[in-house]
């Protein structure tokens, strides 16, 4: 036992003068406790809500002031005709829309049922099946409130229907859901591992000193490491992508060439990630471990793909700015359901471009100061 405890010992400091492990084995557990539990919320609040009120009167003021008050839903736009609530939804800047037709008070009024319209995006299936049970609830409670002011309808039907619409996916089919999500989440961990072995690989090989003193650039190094990766993991992409529309009849509505540039930006920004872990550590146990984390749980929890986005507490959101997941998945399902152009999707080319180019600028930085 006297030896037992003496390799103890001599273990227990060896992990106190590593800090890497120490900061793993403390604060990584508590972090991810923290994180992932607030991002982790099935509720559903803050939906973005589109209005077009073609009454304006006091009872449909009513009605969106019941969506508002409910906490579910933040009205983000007052569109004015069908033509600019397609556009707010192929942006992404609004997922609900209440159309209220014009003559609603009337009938209200001469004792006839008036019928208002959702319309839902239908890219998360289960998000829509959510905010239209919210909205039937919202409508309800109005018409049962109107029921009691209107004489003669407290035994008839409720004054006020819903008829719903889903776009883009109106059989709301789990799977065109779940297949775009489950495409950014294996090309993320498949491209993040692969290259976050290949510096590594130098250093254990004993390699790395005549890469250090190899007449080229950094830079170039970088770009020469990620090119066959880059390469490799573009044709397994769209065979995933071939897979999912033979096996899950996945749409692809949109252009394949903007599908082309949406896959390689994300690609090139995941590779770099990749370089960086591998410029961080200096074994590939190690390089493994911090490729998964920093890639299976960001991109499984913080990228939209099965928690909603705006539904996780205000610090958390902020955090899931830097997961590239978030973007690609906007542009994914809007090039594969919606069929929207470039226009559209600008600002998540732009997000997945800027992050390729820090991640490979960080990784470059990095790896001069080892070579140097």
């Amino acid at each position: 036992m006297r030896k037992a405890l003496a390799v103890g010992r001599k273990e227990f400091w060896q992990i106190v003068r590593d800090r890497r492990t120490l900061m793993i084995l403390l604060f990584v557990p508590a972090f991810f406790l923290l994180l992932y539990g607030y991002a982790l919320n099935w509720d559903i609040r803050h939906v973005r809500l589109a209005v077009l009120d073609r009454e304006h009167t006091a009872e449909s003021r009513e009605l969106v002031s019941s969506f508002v008050n409910s906490t579910y839903f933040d009205v983000v736009a007052a569109p004015a005709s069908m033509g600019e609530i397609e556009r707010l939804m192929n942006r992404g800047e609004t997922r609900v829309a209440l159309v209220i037709p014009e003559g609603m008070t009337r009938d209200l009024r001469s004792g006839r049922v008036a019928t208002v319209q959702v319309l839902i995006n239908g890219d998360n299936a289960n998000t829509a099946t959510a905010i239209f049970g919210y909205a039937q609830a919202i409508v309800h409670g109005v018409s049962a409130s109107l029921q009691l002011q209107l004489a003669g309808w407290r035994e008839a039907a409720p004054p006020i229907s819903v008829q719903p619409r889903i776009w883009y996916n109106p059989e709301l089919q789990s799977t065109l859901f779940l297949v775009p999500g489950l495409i950014a989440f294996i090309i993320m961990i498949s491209a993040v591992v692969s290259t976050s072995l290949s510096i590594v690989r130098e250093k254990e090989r004993g390699t790395w000193e005549q890469v250090r003193m190899a007449p080229i650039t950094t830079p170039a190094y970088v770009i020469g490491k990620t090119i066959p990766y880059f390469f490799i993991s573009l044709v397994s992409a769209f065979l995933i992508i071939a897979a999912s529309m033979l096996l899950f009849d996945l749409p692809v509505r949109g252009s394949w060439l903007l599908l082309l540039v949406a896959v390689s930006l994300f690609l090139i920004g995941a590779l770099g990630t990749g370089v960086l872990v591998s410029t961080l550590v200096d074994s590939q146990a190690l390089a493994f471990l911090i490729g998964l984390l920093v890639s299976l749980l960001p991109t499984f929890v913080l990228s939209g793909f099965i928690f909603p986005i705006a539904s996780m507490p205000g610090p958390v959101q902020y955090i899931t700015v830097i997961v590239p997941a978030r973007y690609f998945l906007v542009a994914l399902r809007g090039i594969v359901l919606k069929g929207v152009g470039f226009g559209a999707l600008a600002p998540q080319f732009a997000a997945l471009g800027a992050y390729a180019f820090v991640v490979l600028a960080l990784a470059s930085a990095r790896l001069a100061r080892e070579r140097g």
